[in-house]
């Protein structure tokens, strides 16, 4: 049996230190047999971390591809360069990601599924796994398209849906689409009673539309701030429509270009528990700054922000654990940082029903990781747990 004490478990928002420290149980394997909380800082002769935060791996709910693979333009023969990506992925900190799909063709969309079925049977302990999908498309508004192909988005209706997931229903987790759209709330229904999870993106929802798509089984954001209606102190659309109740997830590209960080700062204040960190990372993730196909376009990567060549932003590289360092400094809360980007997608996958104890009881403690907040310089860093 091993003890380790004086461990922050990631909370939303600020809490006073002594409230939020916790020891650990371990069995002789670093199973956690039990995680508690302690009233005051315990001076113990077992391990100490002195204040240190545990979480587990980051999930990513929104990643296009990386290593130069799309999922959208996913074959067999890419099952390698994958395989390879999800390694990558693994010692970039993260546990699991939603392989997203932009707007696509049908044969595109069934042949990409067909291969993540596929690489998923080479799931191996120290690679990130593939969770269901993230369908990003079709059914969004063409004013807000952003970086998706027109071409391929379609109106919404419950025949389009089941002639696209035929077959994938148990694979899919996250569906986004704009949900004013004539025909989004029967496919809103359907979705929900497949336990897919249903995101209002690429919208040009207004304050009540987004009201109503909240009512009926939405409960998340796609990429807030970008390709919707912003903030306006006359019209507070869909973001503040999410944020007047605490039960809507606002996903977030925290690379800072995307959204400033000052209006980060802001929606923390606005939205302290619903900020879900996203990386949208794209094919490009994880090759440096260049030229790179995608579909039929070329995108050029510059510091790490991927742009058309009509100046359209279109996704990003940044690794989701360096968003979280940079997050953390932006809203001076590091615990919260780490919570968007470890423990609140995985309350969104769970549809709110997972506790904090649930993220650790039965893990091994090599799985998890620790975090640091140097005093000197005030930054934020990780480690393997054990």
């Amino acid at each position: 049996m091993r003890k380790i004490t004086n461990i922050k478990v990631p909370q939303p928002e600020k809490s006073e230190d002594e409230k939020n420290l916790f020891s650990l149980v371990l069995d002789e394997h670093g199973i956690i047999l039990s995680i508690d909380k302690t009233c005051k800082k315990e001076s113990s002769y077992d391990e100490d971390w002195h204040g240190d935060w545990l979480s587990p791996r980051a999930i990513d709910l929104q990643m296009n591809g990386g290593l130069g693979i799309s999922f959208t333009d996913l074959n067999f023969n890419k099952i390698p360069k994958l395989l390879t990506l999800l390694d990558q992925l693994w010692l970039d900190g993260v546990e699991g990601i939603c392989p997203t799909f932009v707007s696509c063709s049908l044969d595109q969309f069934q042949l990409g599924m067909e291969v993540l079925k596929e690489t998923k049977k080479y799931t191996s302990t120290n690679r990130c796994r593939l969770l269901g999908a993230h369908m990003e498309g079709p059914f969004l508004c063409e004013t807000y398209s952003g970086a998706h192909d027109t071409g391929s988005i379609c109106r919404p209706s419950i025949s389009a849906l089941n002639e696209r997931i035929k077959g994938f229903e148990d694979d899919i987790a996250l569906m986004t689409l704009a949900p004013e759209l004539k025909g989004s709330l029967d496919v809103i229904s359907r979705l929900r009673e497949l336990n897919i999870v249903v995101s209002l993106g690429h919208s040009s929802a207004d304050f009540d539309s987004a009201i109503k798509a909240f009512n009926n089984g939405v409960s998340m954001i796609t990429h807030t701030f970008n390709a919707m209606k912003g903030l306006h102190h006359r019209a507070i659309g869909p973001i503040g429509a999410a944020a007047r109740r605490d039960d809507i997830f606002l996903g977030l590209i925290g690379d800072g270009v995307h959204v400033h960080s000052d209006m980060i700062r802001l929606l923390k204040i606005l939205a302290p528990k619903q900020i879900v960190l996203v990386s949208d990372a794209i094919s490009a993730y994880g090759l440096g700054d260049g030229s790179f196909n995608w579909d039929k376009r070329l995108i050029t990567v510059e510091n790490g922000l991927c742009r058309l060549p009509n100046e359209t932003i279109a996704g990003s590289t940044l690794p989701l654990l360096d968003a979280c360092k940079k997050i953390a400094n932006w809203i001076n809360d590091p615990s919260a940082a780490i919570w968007m980007a470890t423990l609140a997608p995985r309350m969104v996958l769970s549809q709110n029903k997972m506790t904090v104890k649930s993220f650790f009881i039965g893990k091994n403690i090599k799985s998890l990781l620790r975090w640091k907040m140097n005093s000197c310089n005030h930054q934020l860093s990780w480690q393997l747990a054990a």
